[in-house]
């Protein structure tokens, strides 16, 4: 951590700032957490982690624990000073009381309690105890150990000194409310990511998690002294590195720092993390900006001074990008948000202290390291050259496809809505599930768009392969909306792209396929959540002239108990090979039919983890995807990526 701050600032009720009551998070919780959802459930956690980490930030924590607990409760636990439970002078109130029942109360607002700090600007506490069903918080501070109960962000028992202690810090502990949230079983190796990243992000900071919900409590404990050049290493661990040490850069200017770790592999793609007083920021905002520029004209210089590039000859900011594994983050005073959810950074000032940092210390490594200079400079020019055969490959297609002149693709069989919100496409593999597809559709919205064969795996390879690939261009054409950068969403004439492969092996991976190549190359179809995933039965269960589905080995049984019921008798059982052997009916009525099918739509709910998943199955290392498959072949029908 942190030794900027050698001596104990005091952190009393004093440097509590009050703005404003706590009103209405009950009533519109998704104004404050995103949504109601599992996202929401788990924001909960990460605003409490939140605060502790806020204390690690300032200098003054060194370890926190979260522990989900049978019932789905959750336990934070820090190191840090222990909130106030002082007088804090505006309201007359212990402070404590006033973090956990005041909106807008907190150390953040220029009270002197922090200089930078994550969270939802002072909302973070009183939230989640608005949308808890109870809530109860002990502080270890000045020799003694203070309680607090709530129940649905209400008081039900005033702060008492409960002990004598020789600790500092705080301990949270609250029950989401069943009345708020759609489901409340928290997800352990969502949480486990959340604080993996918060550990690379705060180099020295210890953070447990455990899971004491099953028979065996699962746990771990993450602290990285590298920080976030183990950061970038993490992520390139199922890639090539193309150089084995990370480049790393800081500085500050004032209260603001920053400092970026980047590392090149031999794939294709671009992964790019940005934060800002440690929260993710995934639409990237001025310290990317800072960063891309920098970088581009950083490679652009060294290249025309050693030769390497000739005239105007100029890699562009993309082509510096390709392969690229950075690892961006930024603490600030006084950081702007744009949106609730601070998907975006907008401090210009951040930009400039970016790019400087980059520009001045890249430089200097480069020279200092002139083979990794060349080899990132080379694999930036190769892509340069890609690019310029893609761009032309891409002219090819629209005059062969009429890809600008509305000319679809013979395997489409087009529905007649014209309202992208009211129409749905199937992708299906085969002319014979094709042609069931074709037949049994409600053609007014339902599209059908006929594969054959295996596509290419867009994971090993570059755009200008893909734009010549006869297996996906009728697939972007029919779309309508472009790939890569020039992807406009406003184009597409679907709202539902519906994936209908067989559940087997071969037709996992033909999912898994076209996942990659929207993942890649269309990702704002999965960000919109426009891609889905049909999923068809897996058992038809026949009793004289009665016939039913099922969908799951449990479903099979439950229905074939129902079916020979107390006569016991004989119940036909058979499989389903694939799609092309039900005819058009069977397949409307199980698979397509609106009001009786079911959908699995695909979300991205973490990035990392996404890339992770695309990068072993579909790459290059051979060991990674191995292990993978042997660890997860049981869910194998129902992966959701």
């Amino acid at each position: 951590m942190s030794d900027e701050t050698k001596v104990i600032q005091e952190y009393g009720a004093e440097q509590i700032q009050v703005l404003e009551g706590l009103e209405a998070v009950r009533m519109r919780p998704g104004m404050y957490i995103g949504s109601t959802s599992a996202s929401g459930l788990h924001h909960l956690v990460y605003e409490i982690v939140d605060n502790a980490i806020d204390e690690a930030l300032a200098g003054y924590c060194k370890h926190i624990t979260v522990t989900i607990n049978p019932g789905n409760s959750i336990t934070v636990t820090d190191d840090g000073r222990g909130i106030p439970v002082d007088i804090q002078p505006q309201t007359g109130r212990p402070a404590l009381e006033v973090v956990y029942t005041v909106l807008h109360a907190g150390g953040k607002f220029g009270g002197g309690g922090y200089k930078v700090s994550g969270g939802l600007h002072g909302v973070g506490a009183s939230v989640v105890n608005a949308l808890s069903q109870w809530l109860e918080v002990k502080v270890y501070k000045n020799g003694k150990i203070h309680q607090m109960k709530f129940a649905r962000g209400n008081i039900t028992q005033e702060m008492t000194i409960i002990g004598n202690t020789e600790k500092n810090g705080t301990e949270v502990t609250f029950q989401p409310d069943p009345e708020m949230f759609d489901t409340l079983e928290y997800d352990y190796a969502t949480l486990h990511e959340r604080m993996r990243e918060e550990a690379f992000l705060n180099a020295g900071l210890s953070i447990t998690i455990t899971d004491n919900r099953g028979e065996e409590p699962i746990s771990e404990t993450m602290c990285y002294e590298g920080g976030i050049r183990e950061f970038a290493v993490w992520c390139n661990r199922n890639k090539t590195a193309m150089h084995s040490d990370v480049i790393y850069m800081s500085g500050n200017k004032g209260d603001a720092s920053a400092e970026i770790a980047i590392q090149y592999n031999d794939g294709y793609n671009e992964f790019l993390l940005s934060f800002a007083n440690d929260v993710r920021t995934p639409e990237g905002g001025m310290h990317e900006t800072g960063f891309k520029t920098a970088l581009t004209r950083v490679l652009n210089a060294y290249g025309l001074k050693n030769g390497i590039i000739k005239g105007d000859d100029k890699v562009s900011g993309e082509d510096c990008r390709e392969g690229i594994t950075a690892i961006i983050s930024v603490k600030l005073t006084d950081a702007q948000f744009e949106g609730q959810t601070k998907a975006k950074l907008g401090n210009a000032y951040i930009r400039t202290l970016v790019d400087s940092i980059v520009t001045q210390q890249l430089a200097e490594y480069f020279e200092e390291h002139p083979a990794t200079a060349k080899l990132i400079l080379e694999k930036a020019m190769m892509a340069n050259r890609a690019r310029e055969a893609a761009r032309k490959a891409r002219e090819s297609i629209r005059r062969k496809t009429g890809l600008e002149s509305g000319q679809m693709p013979d395997k489409l069989q087009d529905c007649n809505e014209r309202d992208p919100g009211l129409c749905e496409i199937y992708i299906v593999e085969g002319d014979s599930a094709a042609g069931s597809a074709i037949q049994g559709r409600d053609s007014r919205f339902q599209a059908i768009l006929a594969m054959w064969g295996k596509m290419l795996n867009v994971e090993k390879a570059r755009a200008d392969k893909i734009y010549g690939n006869d297996k996906l261009y009728p697939l972007i054409v029919a779309l309508g909306a472009g790939i890569g950068e020039e992807f406009d969403i406003e184009k597409l004439r679907y709202h539902k792209v519906i994936i209908m492969s067989d559940a087997d092996v071969d037709g996992a991976h033909i999912r898994t396929l076209l996942l990659t190549f929207f993942f890649r190359y269309m990702r704002p179809l999965i960000e919109n959540g426009y891609v889905y995933s049909a999923v068809p039965p897996l058992y038809k269960l026949k009793k004289g002239k009665t016939e039913r589905v099922a969908y799951s080995d449990e479903e099979r049984d439950l229905v074939s108990a129902e079916m020979r019921g107390e006569s016991g008798a004989k119940v036909e059982i058979s499989r389903f090979k694939g799609l092309g052997e039900m005819d058009p009916d069977e397949l409307w009525e199980t698979t397509m039919d609106p009001e009786k099918r079911s959908l699995r739509r695909i979300t991205l709910d973490d990035a990392v983890r996404a890339d992770e998943i695309f990068t072993i199955l579909m790459g290059e290392q051979v060991e990674p995807r191995k292990e993978w498959i042997e660890r997860n072949a049981r869910y194998a029908v129902n992966i959701d990526i």
